[in-house]
């Protein structure tokens, strides 16, 4: 590929951005998008909306940027969650690691690159990308010295970051541990694998066992039931009965002239119902009767202490370990109550079917990837494609389909992905949201990392060979690193264009919500659904943007010192995902759930397969290029990075397996002084309710933002002129205001 390539690429990439970035300044400051672009804070406050028109709205404008830049980390916290937090972190760190990068190798090892052997250049926009990469270093060049400098520089800053990154982290989750004072998972365990009698109920076997081996600290306990049919029909009745209903104030208007887009209907032909009553509402649809024939083998237990409960979560309960399978309970809005009822004895087997699976779906991506790289390397296949050469002689069709459409494609084939990890995750027994969303992180971050870098490597280096070569002799495991050495910088330049359609582009979407505007689109006009509280809301989207960072992470440092051309993109690409996610965190996202910093360990092991892989990578080069010292340097360089894995595994990493038993006791012992732990002990039992109609919706609304929002939005006052101000707050969330400045 040639750097003209690359820039049209990047030209292309820049004017969607540009548009983007402007119809959303614009499209904020309309009141009837406020539920899509001011969702966190919408979603916490009663309202009444007038929608006075000014012309202000039809300008663009920045003021977004300030703010985003401007809130702190409290209020990311406040706003987000920890999770939040972490994922900012890594953003950040990924800024400062890659803006030393960038300094360092732009300014030393780039031109040793392009200067590496003696040759006459062409005109910069029509050189080849590969003289800019270590590929154009004469072989036995002492000049590679400098890639070794260089890369003993970015992975000590990047340790020294890393351990900075996770002692703070380990902290705040420290802290967020004691704030939950009021918590109650901390006092409940669920328990699995509940032995079957036909003498007793599941219940009275749960209350026999607790209250004989856990006489002193058992409290009671909850057992989890089926969701049945009925229990579904009536779930489905109240989202559609939220979906279609119309404000009383409406039924007093006119017959509408607009109708129905599916029924045909006028706006006011749907008939209210009269709804239950309250305390009906959130009565239990069982009888006792049928208690038993509705019992799964699953129940939450509370203890009258944390420590007690964790010593009870932690501890295997009978000598047969697939039965009495305790662990700590999730917390109340994040239990994913479909898998509760999962026999624990078939859980090994849904997770082999899982693993089976995922493995077909790697290899059916395998297609899109041969098929990119087949785009990238068109001016390879040529010779055996003669009719190629016709579509190469105009020089617009060959940049854009060599510079652009690759990344296209594959970023539109990877869309796929994030669903069906959710689905395997679900699968596989998760019995938490936030769990079920980690999972889905980690599964499609290896999906990533195999299909977008070691896939385009090893079939771009296939086709431009076309030849037997290669494949024999990747069959031969002591051949990858020199395979990989040889592809990593010539595919660096497929890496670039991919980093401007999957990054730069996929931020402007993100940030312009477009999934969200249609499912506005659908319900104000299509259904003429003026209840703006049935719209719906997101949580971030955790499990498909840390892979998204973290790929890019590893494409930044693997491409490092092998190719540094792609350090700027990148650069550009973490400042714009910095202002971005800050401003969805405070504005778009409502944080119903998260893991409380569970995803950084993932984040650090990342980070160091990544330099790991670097400095293998940067050995096979130098091995290649003749340098035995410069090679045989890298490998202290591997052990040390390993060592200091192993420190932190040790030091940092048992904080968020586990919960320090001192830290449990002395909020034990604050509860019991304050008189508190009466009060905790009695909201117990109904902090898990598996059938009320509240619980229904917090337990769907936030996953799909077309599904229905528990707080109906009433006494909206002034919001489009920015006067509108919520009056009470959520627990762990400030009270947030919507100002005329917020509209701009």
């Amino acid at each position: 590929m040639y750097l003209s390539a690359l820039l049209t690429s990047a030209g292309i990439n820049i004017a969607v951005c540009v548009v983007i970035f402007s119809l959303y300044s614009v499209l904020r400051k309309q009141p009837r998008f406020m539920n899509v672009y001011f969702g966190q804070k919408l979603a916490q406050m009663k309202t009444k909306r007038h929608d006075p028109f000014c012309f202000e709205r039809l300008f663009p404008s920045a003021s977004w940027i300030i703010k985003a830049w401007e809130a702190s980390e409290d209020h990311i916290l406040a706003s987000g969650g920890l999770d939040a937090v972490v994922f900012l972190r890594l953003i950040v760190f990924s800024i400062r690691i890659f803006s030393l990068a960038a300094t360092l190798c732009i300014f030393l090892v780039l031109p040793i690159n392009y200067y590496g052997k003696e040759m006459e250049h062409k005109v910069i926009p029509s050189e080849s990308l590969e003289v800019f990469s270590i590929a154009n270093v004469q072989t036995g060049s002492k000049r590679l010295w400098a890639h070794c400098l260089a890369l003993y520089i970015i992975t000590c800053s990047a340790c020294a970051l890393l351990y900075h990154e996770y002692r703070s982290i380990t902290k705040m989750r420290l802290s967020y541990i004691t704030e939950g004072l009021s918590n109650p998972g901390h006092f409940t365990v669920l328990v699995r694998g509940i032995p079957w009698s036909q003498y007793e109920s599941y219940n009275e076997t749960v209350a026999k066992f607790f209250s004989t081996y856990y006489a002193s600290s058992y409290l009671s306990h909850k057992m989890v039931y089926r969701s049945g049919t009925v229990q579904k029909l009536m779930t489905n009745a109240g989202k559609m009965y939220k979906m279609l209903k119309i404000p009383a104030t409406e039924q007093q208007c006119g017959t509408s002239f607009m109708r129905c887009g599916l029924c045909g209907e006028t706006a006011t032909s749907f008939k209210i119902l009269v709804t239950e009553a309250e305390s009906d509402r959130k009565r239990s649809d069982f009888d006792g009767s049928d208690l038993r024939k509705e019992e799964y083998a699953a129940a939450f237990v509370f203890f009258r202490t944390r420590y007690a409960a964790m010593v009870a979560a932690q501890s295997l309960q009978s000598p047969n370990p697939m039965k009495w399978v305790t662990e700590k309970a999730p917390d109340p809005k994040d239990v994913y109550w479909t898998n509760l009822g999962l026999p624990y004895r078939i859980l090994w087997i849904r997770r082999i079917a899982v693993l089976v699976v995922s493995i077909l779906f790697v290899a059916f991506f395998l297609v899109p990837v041969t098929l990119t790289q087949s785009l990238v390397n068109l001016d390879k296949l040529q010779n055996t494609f003669p009719f190629l050469k016709g579509i190469l002689k105009r020089k617009f069709t060959s940049q854009l389909a060599t510079g652009y459409l690759p990344s296209v494609i594959l970023m539109l084939f990877l869309y796929i992905a994030p669903p069906v990890m959710l689905l395997f995750a679900a699968m596989e027994g998760a019995i938490s949201r936030s769990s079920r969303k980690k999972s889905a992180c980690i599964k499609l971050l290896y999906f990533m990392i195999w299909n977008v870098f070691f896939a385009n490597i090893f079939t771009g280096t296939i086709i431009k060979n076309l030849v037997g070569e290669v494949a024999r002799n990747l069959k031969n495991p002591k051949n990858i690193p020199n395979e990989l050495a040889s592809a990593v910088p010539t595919t660096a330049t497929f890496f670039m264009t991919y980093i401007l359609t999957s990054g730069w582009a996929s931020l402007s979407f993100e940030l312009l919500q477009p999934l969200a505007l249609l499912c506005n689109f659908f319900y104000r006009y299509v259904l003429r659904n003026k209840d703006e509280s049935s719209y719906g809301t997101w949580t971030f989207p955790y499990h498909t943007e840390i892979p998204r960072v973290i790929l890019f992470a590893v494409m930044g440092f693997t491409c490092s010192i092998m190719a540094p051309l792609i350090l700027p993109f990148l650069l550009v690409y973490f400042f714009l995902a910095y202002l971005v996610y800050r401003n969805q965190i405070l504005n778009v996202y409502v944080t119903n759930y998260q893991t409380g910093g569970l995803y950084w360990p993932a984040v650090h092991n990342a980070t160091i397969f990544s330099l790991v892989l670097t400095q293998i990578i940067a050995s096979g080069v130098f091995g290649l290029k003749e340098s035995t010292l410069a090679s045989g340097f890298t490998f202290p360089l591997i052990i040390c990075t390993l060592l200091f894995n192993e420190y932190c595994r040790q030091r940092f990493l048992p904080v968020f397996r586990r919960s320090a038993a001192k830290v449990l006791i002395e909020m034990d012992w604050q509860d019991e002084q304050s008189g508190r732990l009466e009060e905790i002990h009695q909201r117990l039992q109904s902090a898990y309710c598996q059938f009320t109609s509240t619980t229904i919706q917090d337990e769907t609304m936030h996953e799909n933002p077309c599904e229905t929002v528990v707080s109906e939005l009433q006494d909206l006052e002034d919001v489009a002129s920015g006067k509108a101000q919520i009056s009470g707050s959520s627990i762990g969330h400030p009270s947030p205001e919507i100002k005329e400045s917020d509209l701009k």
